[in-house]
């Protein structure tokens, strides 16, 4: 389960979770441009987004959280850096 703060997943944490070869990810995120971009860099290292949410936690504010579940392309060679 990922819940970074609102400037998302520093890419030296993303390279370590990555490495992790977790079959599945939860993203939660109170920003979702961040968490796009960050989706960005975890589809190009073999995981798939497979479902996205929004909750509306803060009623009558502009503020969501987006719950995704990420999966692990099956067969997917990744090339992280070190």
């Amino acid at each position: 389960i990922l819940d970074p703060p609102r400037a998302g997943i520093s890419p030296k944490t993303l390279r370590k979770v990555m490495r992790l070869g977790a079959q599945r990810l939860v993203y939660i995120s109170c920003n979702p441009a961040t968490q796009a971009r960050d989706l960005v860099v975890l589809r190009a290292q073999g995981y798939a987004l497979k479902s996205l949410k929004l909750v509306d936690q803060f009623p009558h504010t502009a503020h969501v959280e987006a719950v995704a579940l990420i999966e692990k392309i099956p067969g997917f060679q990744t090339n992280l850096e070190a």
